[in-house]
């Protein structure tokens, strides 16, 4: 088994209200930043031991659709890498 972590990222999919976005982004453009969008994202790193990272993936993935996130009003990305 090899150690790897799993980055999975949880954000609400387009179209979906996310009033800490638009919170954040009035603020920014109060601050004189110009945005076209802003959207918040839960980032969740996974600590674990596979035998590949394919594995470490769909191991996260089942993570993701069992709890990280609600498939009904998130999208979420996954990224894996050899833990150093």
């Amino acid at each position: 088994m090899t150690a790897f972590t799993a980055t999975v990222t949880v954000r609400l999919k387009r179209g979906v209200l996310d009033p800490e976005a638009e919170t954040t982004q009035r603020s920014l453009e109060r601050l004189g930043f110009d945005l076209n969008d802003l959207r918040s994202a839960d980032v969740f790193e996974l600590d674990l031991d596979a035998d590949s990272a394919e594995d470490a993936a769909e191991r996260a993935e089942e993570m993701a659709e069992r709890l990280l996130a609600n498939p009904t009003i998130h999208d979420y990305d996954i990224e894996v890498a050899q833990a150093e």
